[in-house]
């Protein structure tokens, strides 16, 4: 699933988290963050901690690849 944005990653998140069956405060407390930050995060804000961001696609069993694009993609 590619991301370009952090509505996207939101989008994601949000939708493992209902995979999984999980509520908001289920899913935060399991991944080690708190409930308002999952929210933020499913909601695209974009100035969120990235570290915290990581813990939280690492609980889900998501990954980041990051890739090179060439100009003018």
């Amino acid at each position: 699933m590619p991301a370009k944005s952090s509505e996207d990653i939101g989008r994601i998140v949000r939708q493992a988290r209902k995979d999984a069956g999980l509520k908001q405060a289920q899913a935060a407390a399991l991944c080690g963050v708190g409930t308002r930050f999952l929210s933020e995060l499913e909601n695209g804000k974009p100035t969120l901690h990235l570290g915290k961001v990581m813990k939280v696609l690492h609980g889900f069993g998501l990954s980041v690849l990051i890739k090179r694009k060439e100009f003018g993609e």
